[in-house]
């Protein structure tokens, strides 16, 4: 049986492994800013792709190509900054105190 420290929740986004190894309040702030970015570019990329599609329909085939490029790098970089959180959390990356 999985001991309960190491269950995490896919649904919320929480993933008890790394709960032992505390962050300091500045990088879990940096960690949250990176989620949300990523997150704002997913729904960004979801909803260009939408509008892509109705160009498609509409006959505008060129524009409709140029929404869905943006759309892929939206995704290209939603998928590096999630693993930039990851390795704040694993405390690869941590921010400096500023000047």
């Amino acid at each position: 049986m999985t001991p309960i420290s190491w269950l995490g929740c896919s649904m919320c986004g929480t993933d008890n492994r790394y709960e032992a190894m505390a962050l300091t309040k500045p990088n879990q702030q940096l960690r949250r800013d990176l989620k949300e970015a990523a997150a704002l570019l997913k729904w960004a990329g979801v909803d260009l792709y939408v509008v892509s599609k109705r160009m498609m329909v509409d006959g505008d085939e060129q524009g409709a190509m140029e929404l869905m490029k943006i759309a892929m790098s939206f995704q290209l970089t939603e998928d590096k900054l999630v693993g930039y959180a990851d390795d704040v959390r694993a405390g690869a990356i941590t921010r400096a105190k500023a000047v």
